[in-house]
């Protein structure tokens, strides 16, 4: 199990074929951005494999965009290094940016286009020739199912469409890698599993090498094969997503919901045998991490009775990401409010999205 900013044991790796012995598509080392007074990302290394979907999980403010954004050349780095595809993005960015697309978290297809003549744009801004262009829209049009679509304006598509046509924009030059800023923030549950299913399709044609940042638990353990926890501009935490989970003492989640329980009632549940965490809610919700479900389960019940305290609801499962990120950080995911901390960056010429 790996933390901090030690590299992760390769064990697992079969996921999605990546192999172990695969050369690096990614480097980044003891990167450091600070913003005057204020370090957005703190010392952070890492190694993507050729063909892998890697995760950068965590809250909004972690992190996540910051790092896409020295990786992809957009700003510049502080301290330490980068390399894309083996160039070093300070040192040769135009390089690096030839062997990369990127999808950004907001949408910025041109809205008054039609969906063919977004791609046509974003492929002449690559320079690819026009017969291959022409191909390789129709390829991806059918790709990302926008094939009936390609005359329609962009702004009459619905936001699961658009993020559809963003990241066929970024794949018309055929990138080795591929960035995705929060692919599916704002969409619909079906959307999201819809651009999920897209998404492994495309890996599996095109063997890209794909990183994605995301702040749903659900998205990295969907897709990546492997997870890194970044938490306040440090990664606390690196591993595939069934290592991470077995990291957590208990093998067990019980989330029981108790009516007006007294003020003790947490202390009491730590003090059950086999318990090993307990993470507090709302309205008299726990999630209890236990190793033998059944035995705490039996205790909740009888403690409930003897206490003359109405159990209202209660459910059992198996560790989650939600767990391994309380476990690394020491608060849940899903409540984080972070202050909203925006930086203008000016326009730089002749660089392309």
């Amino acid at each position: 199990m790996a933390s901090g900013n030690q590299p992760t044991s390769l064990e697992g790796f079969a996921r999605g074929g990546v192999a172990a012995n695969a050369p690096n598509a990614i480097e980044v080392n003891h990167i450091v951005k600070k913003y005057g007074d204020f370090t957005a990302v703190d010392d952070v290394s890492f190694a993507v494999k050729e063909g892998e979907i890697f995760g950068l999980l965590g809250p909004n403010g972690a992190g996540k965009s910051t790092l896409i954004r020295m990786m992809t050349t957009l700003i510049p780095i502080t301290s330490g290094y980068a390399r894309i595809a083996g160039h070093d993005v300070a040192k040769d960015p135009d390089a690096a940016r030839r062997s990369i697309g990127v999808i950004p978290q907001a949408l910025t297809s041109d809205l008054d286009l039609t969906v063919q003549e977004n791609l046509s744009i974003y492929a002449k801004l690559y320079d690819v020739p026009t017969q291959r262009r022409n191909a390789a829209i129709e390829e991806l049009l059918e790709l990302v199912d926008l094939t009936k679509w390609r005359d329609a304006q962009t702004k009459t598509l619905s936001g699961g469409m658009r993020r559809r046509l963003e990241i066929a924009r970024g794949l018309v030059h055929r990138p080795k890698i591929f960035f995705l800023d929060e692919p599916t923030t704002g969409l619909d549950p079906v959307s999201r599993v819809a651009v999920w299913e897209m998404l492994t399709n495309i890996k599996s044609q095109r063997q890209l090498t794909i990183l994605i940042t995301t702040h749903y638990m659900d998205e990295a353990d969907r897709l990546c094969n492997r997870i890194a926890i970044v938490d306040h501009g440090k990664l606390v935490a690196l591993d595939t997503p069934e290592a991470l989970k077995n990291s957590v003492p208990g093998s067990t989640v019980i989330e029981v919901q108790f009516d007006n329980p007294p003020a003790d009632w947490e202390q009491r549940l730590h003090s059950l045998a086999d318990v090993t965490s307990v993470q507090p809610e709302s309205a008299g919700m726990f999630r209890v991490l236990t190793s033998d479900g059944s035995r705490t389960t039996t205790q909740l019940v009888e403690m409930a009775v003897q206490s003359a305290v109405k159990l209202k609801t209660l459910t059992v499962q198996n560790t989650t990401l939600d767990d391994v990120f309380v476990h690394y950080t020491g608060r849940q995911l899903r409540d984080e409010l972070v202050k909203a901390f925006s930086f203008v960056m000016p326009p730089r010429p002749g660089l392309q999205p």
